[in-house]
């Protein structure tokens, strides 16, 4: 008996198991029709047509549409989520580049974010709560790196934390459309480390020296030599 207790366990988890991988594979399929198609243009039959199943047999596994969505943004942000751990504001730049050069490889992930952002923001929209809810974690993140660098005494005079932040995921989000349009001519990575150089100062900048602009003595007739 003691024995053949494994044996039965395993009997019963077959079918969740196979159940598990076949959820998996239909949010797969998802995640290649919402990104090719967007939401509204993605059909459950064309995910089922993807995945070799009736759509009534999909909807055993996901009751509707937008369980599925949801079920795909899960999937993104499990993607994600193992790109890099994050420094202190003072490893901001290159956290950004390593996480730029990261999304290159990544091409198939940035155009469904691209596609399901672009439609969150008409009404109703499923995903827009993650979205909105997405990029407002960004937003303050990236404040509070810029915090952290004024305290540092390395943000240039006159800069913003929180109009910084919104603009460094402004331009992120408006790079990646161009990158994904036009790869060979668009350098996220490079467009980003500009934007932060006009931002924020070198390591070795002391702030009155960074921040204010060089200056002409007036001649007053004096030997400066």
């Amino acid at each position: 008996m003691t024995e053949g207790a494994p044996v039965a366990a395993r009997g019963r988890r077959g079918p969740y198991a196979k159940s598990a991988e076949r959820r998996a594979a239909i949010v797969e399929a998802a995640f290649e029709v919402f990104a090719a198609h967007g939401y509204q243009g993605g059909s459950l039959q064309r995910v089922a047509d993807v995945v070799g199943m009736s759509q009534t047999s999909l909807l055993h596994y996901f009751p509707s549409k937008s369980d599925l969505l949801l079920a795909v943004l899960r999937r993104r942000d499990q993607m994600s989520s193992g790109e890099f751990e994050r420094g202190t504001g003072a490893q901001l730049a290159g956290d950004v580049e390593r996480q730029a050069r990261y999304n290159e490889g990544v091409p198939g992930l940035i155009g469904l974010y691209t596609v399901l952002s672009g439609e969150a923001v008409t009404e109703g929209n499923p995903g827009r709560e993650y979205v909105t809810r997405r990029l407002a974690d960004l937003r303050r993140d990236y404040s509070a790196d810029f915090r952290a660098l004024a305290a540092a005494g390395r943000l240039r005079a006159g800069v913003d934390p929180d109009r910084a932040a919104a603009g460094l995921v402004g331009l992120w989000d408006g790079v990646q459309l161009q990158w994904l349009l036009a790869p060979d001519e668009i350098d996220v990575p490079r467009l980003l480390r500009d934007y932060l150089d006009l931002v924020v100062l070198p390591d070795d900048a002391t702030l009155p020296d960074a921040t204010l602009p060089d200056t002409v003595l007036p001649d007053d007739g004096a030997d400066r030599a």
